[in-house]
């Protein structure tokens, strides 16, 4: 597919939840050919975290959270690529945009948007679209969640996670699967620097028609339902309207807490309500570490908690994220204060 001379490319990575996006970008920004280049980072929640987690220069990252990129911001997405625009002629310098969406994006109103605006595409072209799938829980996110569907459906590219944790069979009967969907997408495995940038992101320019017939119709109707909403200027965004049973909410916590407690929440979260827990990813302030714990799991799979360097700020505070499925933030909250103010009675020192 064409585009205009000296336009910047734009490559979309998306997801599901818990896919490994962020760990994605995270491997990608350290690789020398990713050095100049902007990165949006969207979030669904009332907590921002992936900014924290993305060891990156903080001068060309920039977050939108005032919902799902694809409903509530598609406008702050607008304006931010164009600002982006102003900061380098000033001298902020990039080559490439870099766009992560959260795990419940439904990609086709953002390939949408940069590939009709007359305004963006004089500055832009959509490179590629990438799409994360978790081998391990992604049969059965394509079964539950109708936007894994889209986001497999519309990436050029589809990259295989956590195929360590499953089986041959299981692996291929995905793959099977994704090939299905989208019969024009290259499936890969691996991760940066195993993959290279150009694995990832090509240079010919994002083109629908080498998608499905679903891909097309998706992308007419977004059209339609774009003039709708420019219609009505009064309407009301519903951040969460993917699923009025999807809750998404952050806790957070002043003081440090003890390990033991905070690795007792996440066990009996993953085994008492992993198929409803979606997604929990935070940084936890542990006693007695000067160093912040960063933990990240999906339904019943924690992943080994990582060790930052250092705070990626000055807020010290322990912070959650946690998107699940009916089940209300009063009751996890409630929980989760709970069994931290039983374990610091426990480790009171009797004689104070």
């Amino acid at each position: 597919m064409s585009h205009l001379p000296n336009t910047v490319p734009v490559s979309l990575i998306t997801g599901f939840l818990g896919s490994g996006k962020t760990t994605l970008l995270s491997a990608l920004l350290k690789m020398p050919e990713m050095t100049n280049t902007a990165v949006i980072i969207n979030e669904f929640g009332e907590v921002g975290l992936d900014h924290s987690l993305v060891e990156h220069s903080d001068e060309n990252i920039v977050e939108l959270q005032s919902g799902c990129i694809c409903c509530t911001i598609q406008d702050d997405l607008h304006q931010t690529l164009q600002s982006l625009i102003a900061r380098r002629y000033v001298g902020s310098g990039f080559d490439r945009v870099v766009i992560e969406t959260t795990g419940l994006a439904d990609p086709v109103p953002i390939i949408h948007t940069l590939m009709t605006s007359p305004e963006l595409q004089a500055l832009y072209h959509l490179d590629s679209v990438v799409t994360v799938v978790d081998a391990v829980n992604g049969s059965h996110t394509l079964d539950t969640h109708r936007e894994s569907c889209k986001q497999a459906a519309m990436a050029e590219r589809i990259l295989l996670s956590k195929t360590d944790l499953v089986s041959k069979d299981v692996r291929e009967e995905l793959i099977d699967r994704l090939h299905r969907i989208n019969p024009a997408a290259k499936i890969l495995t691996g991760r940066p620097p195993e993959l290279s940038v150009s694995d990832l992101f090509g240079e010919e320019g994002y083109d629908p028609f080498k998608k499905t017939e679903d891909v097309r119709s998706w992308l007419q109707a977004e059209a339609y339902q774009k003039q709708e909403h420019e219609g009505d200027h009064h309407h009301h965004h519903n951040v969460n309207r993917h699923n009025d049973k999807i809750e998404s909410f952050a806790i957070t916590h002043e003081q440090p807490i003890h390990g033991l407690a905070f690795e007792m929440f996440i066990e009996i979260m993953a085994a008492k309500v992993g198929p409803q827990l979606l997604r929990m990813k935070g940084i936890v302030n542990v006693k007695g570490e000067d160093r912040p714990a960063v933990v990240h799991g999906v339904q019943h799979i924690f992943h080994p908690v990582q060790w930052l360097d250092q705070w990626p700020d000055e807020d010290h505070r322990t912070r959650l994220v946690i998107i699940t499925q009916s089940i209300k933030k009063d009751v996890v909250e409630g929980f989760f204060n709970a069994l931290i103010s039983a374990m610091d009675e426990a480790c009171q020192d009797p004689n104070t």
